[in-house]
C-alpha cells in the first residue's frame, strides 16, 4: 500500500509535536513483531556475509556499499520460500525492517579496515593484532550509535529528510509485504521489473564476464565517451575532460539514487560538480597546485589528486552549512536534553510527548556517551599511543562531524567519511604536529564514529516510514556491529595481511582510501605550510559560501533551492557520479511535469510509483553488482 507521508507544506509549517502526533495516529504499527530471534539471526547472518563483499569493493575503490536493500530482498525471498514449502512463516514487514538495521550495521563495519586502520599499519609497518582491531571497530561504532539518536527527532521526525537509500529500503519493504492490494501489486511488479532490468544492465557492464562468456559485443560500456577519444580528445586548459572525471557514465544505480533525492539536491550536486571539475580544477592544475603523474610521457590526473586539493573547500562548505542548519533550529535537541535534568513542569506537558514510550530514552545517551567515549580514549591510548588529552578532544568533535555526515547522508545517501577524516586530520595536524599515528587514529575516531551515526539514521528512516519502534532498531544496530566485526575482521586479516602490511597495497587491490589517508597524514604532520595557499583560500571561501547558502535556505523557509551540503559534497565525489544523480532527479522532475494527469497510465506508472522504480533499480543493481564482483574475483578470474 502507499506509504503515508506529510506534504511539503505540513513538513514546513507543522510543529514537531504535531508531526509526532500525526505519525503516532497514522503510521505506528503498535506491537507488531519486529526484533524477533529470527530477524536478529537473519540480519546477523546476511550482514556478516555482505560485509565480506565490502572488503573487496573497498579494497578496489575505497568505497563501501550500503547493503540494506540487498538484505531486505534476500530475507523476504528466503522466508517466502520457507513459508511456501511449509517450513516456516513469512517475515512481517517490521521484522524485515529490524533485520535490515542489523545487516546494514554489519555491512559498514569494514570501513576502518580499508581506510584509517589500514593507513596506520602502512605507516607503522606493523600489523595490529586481530583482537585489538575487533575491539577498536566495535567501540567506535557503538559511540557512533550513541551520537546518532539524539539527532533522530530533528532529521527524521521534524525535517523529514529523504535519506534516499533508507527511503528506498522502506519502499522496497512496503511493496514486498503489501502486494495483496492492487496498488501494492503494481508497485511490486514495477519493483521487480526495474530490478531485473537494472541487474541485467549491471551484468552487461562487466567486460570480464562478457568476454569469458564470448559475448563481448553485448557489453555495455562503463563510460559513453570512450568512442569519442578515438577520434578527438576534448580538453580544458590542456587537460582531457576524462582526466577531470567530466564524462557521462552508465551508473544506473546512482541515477536511481538521484531520482529518490529529488531535483533540488540534484541541481546542487551538478552546480557543485561544474564549479569543482570544470572551473576550479583546470585552473588549479594550470597553477601547479594539483599534481598529476606521468605515464608514458603523458600527464594523467584523475579523481584522487583533484579531490586531494578540492576537498578542503568542499568540506569547509559542508561544515559551515551543517553547523548553521543545526544552530538555526536548536530547540529540538536542547529541549530533549533539558528534560533529563528537569522534572516536567506539568502533567499536561508530559502527555504531549506521544512517543516517550517509543523513542530511545535520552538518559541512554547522557550516560552512554561519557562511558563509551572514555573507553575509546583509553583504548586509543593503550593500542595506538594516542595521548589522553588528544583523545578527549576527539570525542566531542564526533558531534560536529556527525552533523556534517548526517546532513550529507540525509540528502544523498552518501556519507563523506573520507572527507570528514581529512578535516579531522587537519585539526590534529595543528594540535599534534609531527605525530603521524595520532593524526591517523584521532581522525579515525571522529570520522568512523560519525559515519556509523549517519548510517544508523539511514537505517532508522525506513522504520519511521513503516511505523517501527526506533529503540528496537538501535538494539539491532548494536547486534550488527558485533556480527560485522566478528566476521569481516578475521577475513580481512586472512585475505590481505597474511604477508604483512608491506603487501597490503598491490595492483589488484590498491586500497585507495588507505592511500589517501596516509598521504594526507604525511602532508599535515610536516606542517600546514605544505598545504598550498590556494587550498587555504578555497577553504575560507567554501566556509563563507556554505554559510551564505544555508542562511538563504533558512530565511526562505526551505524555498531556496541550492544546498551548501550538496554543492560541497561534489568536491569529494567524481563529476560523473554527480552527473548521474542529477540525470535521475531531472528525469523524474520532467516526468512529473509531462504526465501531470493523475488518471493517465504514464502518471500512475512513473510519477505515482517513482519510489518503487528507483528502489527496484537500486536493489537489482546492488545485488547484481555484488554478484559481479564475486564472479569476477572467484569464477572468471584470470
Amino acid at each position: 500500500m502507499a506509504i503515508k507521508q506529510l506534504t511539503e507544506a505540513q513538513v514546513r509549517d507543522w510543529t514537531l509535536e504535531q508531526k509526532d502526533r500525526w505519525w503516532y495516529d497514522n503510521v505506528w504499527r503498535g506491537d507488531m513483531p519486529q526484533l524477533t530471534i529470527r530477524s536478529a539471526l537473519t540480519g546477523m547472518m546476511l550482514g556478516g556475509l555482505l560485509s565480506l563483499t565490502n572488503l573487496y569493493v573497498g579494497a578496489k575503490t575505497g568505497w563501501t556499499l550500503g547493503v540494506g536493500i540487498t538484505s531486505v530482498v534476500l530475507a523476504f525471498a528466503m522466508f517466502k520460500v520457507l513459508a511456501n514449502i511449509g517450513l516456516g512463516r513469512e517475515f512481517t514487514i517490521l521484522e524485515n525492517n529490524a533485520m535490515q538495521s542489523i545487516a546494514t550495521a554489519a555491512g559498514y563495519m569494514t570501513s576502518p579496515m580499508i581506510s584509517s586502520l589500514a593507513a596506520y599499519m602502512l605507516v607503522t609497518n606493523s600489523v595490529v593484532p586481530l583482537s585489538q582491531t575487533i575491539v577498536w571497530i566495535i567501540v567506535i561504532s557503538l559511540l557512533g550509535v550513541l551520537f546518532a539518536f539524539p539527532l533522530k527527532r530533528r532529521f527524521i521526525n521534524d525535517e523529514q529528510h529523504p535519506f534516499p537509500e533508507g527511503r528506498a529500503a522502506g519502499i522496497v519493504m512496503d511493496a514486498l509485504h503489501t502486494s495483496e492490494a492492487a496498488a501494492g501489486m503494481l508497485k511490486a511488479r514495477l519493483l521487480v521489473i526495474s530490478g531485473v532490468l537494472a541487474a541485467g544492465a549491471k551484468l552487461l557492464q562487466s567486460h570480464t564476464i562478457m568476454a569469458k562468456l564470448k559475448l563481448a559485443a553485448l557489453t555495455i560500456p562503463e563510460y559513453l565517451d570512450t568512442w569519442l577519444y578515438k577520434l578527438w580528445t576534448p580538453t580544458l586548459k590542456g587537460v582531457p575532460l576524462r582526466e577531470l572525471t567530466v564524462r557521462p557514465d552508465t551508473d544506473f544505480v546512482m541515477m536511481a539514487a538521484g531520482g529518490l533525492m529529488g531535483i533540488r539536491t540534484g541541481v546542487s550536486l551538478l552546480i557543485g560538480a561544474v564549479l569543482n571539475y570544470v572551473v576550479i580544477a583546470p585552473l588549479v592544475i594550470a597553477a601547479g597546485d594539483i599534481q598529476g603523474r606521468e605515464v608514458e610521457g603523458i600527464m594523467t590526473y584523475g579523481f584522487r589528486p583533484i579531490t586531494t586539493w578540492c576537498l578542503w573547500g568542499g568540506v569547509a562548505m559542508m561544515t559551515t552549512s551543517s553547523l548553521y542548519a543545526f544552530f538555526a533550529k536548536p530547540q529540538i535537541l536542547i529541549g530533549a536534553f533539558r528534560g533529563l535534568f528537569r522534572r516536567r513542569q506539568a502533567a499536561a506537558k508530559a502527555q504531549n510527548d506521544v512517543l516517550r514510550h517509543i523513542e530511545l530514552p535520552m538518559s541512554v545517551f547522557v550516560v552512554g556517551i561519557p562511558l563509551v567515549g572514555a573507553a575509546v580514549v583509553l583504548i586509543g591510548h593503550w593500542f595506538f599511543g594516542v595521548g589522553l588529552g588528544l583523545g578527549v578532544i576527539a570525542v566531542p568533535l564526533i558531534f560536529i562531524f556527525t552533523l556534517i555526515g548526517v546532513n550529507s547522508t540525509a540528502l544523498t545517501s552518501i556519507t563523506p567519511t573520507g572527507a570528514m577524516g581529512k578535516l579531522t586530520q587537519l585539526t590534529f595536524g595543528v594540535l599534534a604536529p609531527g605525530n603521524i599515528t595520532t593524526n591517523l587514529m584521532t581522525a579515525g575516531i571522529t570520522a568512523e564514529a560519525a559515519s556509523n551515526a549517519s548510517n544508523l539514521l539511514m537505517d532508522i528512516k525506513p522504520g519511521y516510514m513503516l511505523g517501527a519502534k526506533p529503540r528496537q532498531q538501535a538494539i539491532g544496530h548494536v547486534l550488527g556491529i558485533f556480527a560485522g566485526a566478528l566476521v569481516s575482521a578475521p577475513v580481512f586479516y586472512i585475505a590481505f595481511l597474511h604477508q604483512g602490511p608491506a603487501n597490503l597495497i598491490n595492483d589488484q587491490y590498491p586500497m585507495p582510501a588507505a592511500t589517501v589517508w596516509r598521504a594526507v597524514a604525511e602532508l599535515l604532520t610536516q606542517g600546514l605550510s605544505n598545504l598550498p595557499m590556494s587550498a587555504r583560500w578555497a577553504a575560507l571561501i567554501g566556509a563563507l559560501l556554505g554559510l551564505a547558502l544555508e542562511v538563504a535556505r533558512v530565511a526562505s523557509r526551505g524555498r531556496f533551492w541550492l544546498s551548501g551540503v550538496g554543492i560541497g559534497l561534489a568536491a569529494v565525489i567524481p563529476f560523473n557520479t554527480c552527473f548521474a544523480m542529477f540525470l535521475g532527479s531531472f528525469f523524474f522532475c520532467l516526468a512529473a511535469r509531462a504526465f501531470n494527469d493523475e488518471k493517465s497510465a504514464a502518471n500512475r506508472i512513473i510519477v505515482q510509483n517513482q519510489e518503487p522504480i528507483c528502489g527496484g533499480i537500486i536493489a537489482g543493481g546492488a545485488i547484481m553488482g555484488i554478484s559481479v564482483i564475486l564472479l569476477e574475483n572467484f569464477v572468471f578470474a584470470e
